[in-house]
């Protein structure tokens, strides 16, 4: 019943003081923090995260960008050089390498009861042109894979979140090894979860 999940605060959250405000709604639900730590990523630890080799989560990028630019009416290969799923993931791929390269991050790992998908509802669509209001990227960001690609950048969301147990279990080994990672009795669990 218990999930652990991992979630990455970006340079822009870190950069804008934001992280506390983001912690905080994780921790306001019940979800608790059971390993933390902030640091400079470098590009392979970046390439372990969003491997360039994972071709369908590439092809998922590019054609997300894809549909955004024909919700909006935008000519993507005018725009990015390729319609191409493939090449326009391996750009985005390109863009959140630099882009988790460029500050500090804090990379935190939550448990909770669901704590996947209550940490994606909490975080919001993940392009915040797409986000309700309420979430955190509904709330603190505007940004949209339109406006990222013709300024060829990452879109700026603030939070990464798994997306699912299997990319949670993968990622929170990428970030922290097993000693970083801590168990405690919360109050939630004591008036939640008996």
């Amino acid at each position: 019943m218990i999930e652990q999940t991992l979630i990455l605060l970006k340079p822009d959250a870190v950069a804008r003081g934001l992280t506390g405000e983001i912690i905080r709604r994780f921790e306001r639900v019940g979800l608790k923090i059971i390993a933390a730590k902030m640091l400079q990523a470098t590009a392979d630890l970046i390439n372990q995260h969003y491997p360039p080799a994972r071709r369908e989560l590439l092809i998922n990028m590019g054609r997300t960008t894809l549909e955004t630019d024909k919700k909006l009416g935008i000519d993507t290969k005018n725009v990015s050089g390729t319609d191409d799923p493939y090449e326009l993931g391996l750009q985005i791929q390109k863009y959140n390498v630099e882009f988790l390269q460029s500050g500090p991050i804090w990379a935190l790992v939550l448990a909770g009861p669901h704590a996947i998908s209550v940490v994606r509802k909490i975080r919001g669509a993940t392009l915040p042109s797409d986000a309700l209001p309420g979430t955190i990227n509904g709330d603190y960001s505007f940004d949209s894979s339109h406006v990222a690609n013709s300024t060829q950048r990452s879109v700026r969301n603030l939070v990464h979140a798994s997306g699912n147990k299997e990319e949670a279990e993968l990622e929170i080994k990428i970030w922290f090894s097993p000693n970083e990672i801590f168990d405690y009795q919360s109050v939630h669990q004591q008036f939640m979860l008996t």
